[in-house]
């Protein structure tokens, strides 16, 4: 038999207390809201449960992604989408398609949703107010016949600096940020960055409580053929021994990196949920349970107990 739904009530009162006032930063991956449903259904039950937790008293702030979307405007138009360490390669045409999707089409519709629940949306990129100031991201390393190769990646960014001065002003007005991750070099370039990056960044320069990253896996799996090999927790010196380990591959790299930088400034955690799964984010802020895989660091008692 189930909880009654009281007694799920009784079960979140602790986390509620704990995460009113707080900051959390969530990532919603274009992937997240790809699932079997209807893409539309996906989206409005993701936004309804942000609203909520803006309800509750947490102070939310959205990062959001596109890919699916980005790679079938790429399709329609002729264009081959292109992966290199989990990274789009990103060239003249791609950045406007990426662009128009992130910004003109994406953002707007959960702006538009969230208002339409009762929250007070606003729609940004890093252009505005020099939010995100970043710089072109070097040559990645391929292997070419068993030869390491420099390859550009195009007008892919990574971030030099958050001003999160305009995300404070809205929370504290009690606004609800939603940022799209395209963001200019100091020269004007636009760059297109990785949401998850993003997000990271966004995070650690809020000093956020919580980082919560949602995709269409359920966490880091031991085995990607078995959804029940789900690691729970990753402490930050298991990253690089997971990565070498082809544990973590392709588009999970930048989450688990963005998830490092944002737990090395303190974050207190990053959660990587499913978010095609029915309130997945209710579920791992406000139960017991957990259903995904939750990346910290380990205090100084753990430490000592451990020696």
């Amino acid at each position: 038999m189930g909880l009654k739904f009281e007694d799920v009530l009784i079960e979140s009162l602790p986390y509620i207390r704990d995460f009113s006032e707080s900051v959390m930063v969530i990532k919603v991956g274009g992937n997240a809201m790809m699932g079997p449903e209807a893409a539309a259904n996906l989206m409005e039950e993701i936004i309804q449960d942000i609203v909520l937790l803006h309800f509750v008293g947490i102070k939310t702030v959205v990062v959001h992604g596109g890919g699916p979307e980005i790679n079938e405007k790429m399709e329609k138009m002729g264009k081959q989408p292109k992966f290199i360490g989990g990274l789009r390669v990103t060239d003249d045409d791609t950045l406007e398609i990426a662009t128009m999707v992130l910004v003109g089409n994406i953002n707007t519709k959960m702006v538009s949703l969230i208002n339409r629940f009762g929250g007070k949306g606003v729609g940004l990129n890093g252009v505005d107010a020099n939010l995100i100031m970043a710089k072109k991201k070097k040559s990645q390393k391929i292997v070419v016949d068993g030869n390491e190769e420099d390859v550009d990646i195009g007008w892919v960014g990574e971030t030099e600096i958050i001003n999160p001065k305009i995300l404070k002003i809205m929370i504290e007005d009690g606004y609800i940020p939603v940022i799209s991750p395209v963001a200019t070099d100091k020269k004007g370039h636009m760059l297109n960055i990785n949401a998850d990056t993003v997000a990271g960044d966004v995070a650690a320069a809020l000093g956020a409580k919580k980082l919560i990253m949602m995709t269409d896996i359920s966490g880091v799996l031991r085995d990607v053929k078995d959804k029940t090999s789900r690691i729970s927790k990753i402490e930050l010196s298991e990253i690089d021994g997971f990565i070498d380990d082809k544990i973590i591959t392709g588009g999970m790299i930048p989450k688990i990196r963005g998830a490092e930088v944002a737990v090395k400034s303190g974050v207190e955690g990053v959660h990587i949920i499913n978010g095609s799964s029915p309130h997945s984010l209710l579920l791992e802020l406000f139960t017991d349970i957990g259903v995904g895989t939750m990346i910290y660091k380990k205090d100084e008692n753990e430490k000592e107990a451990e020696e």
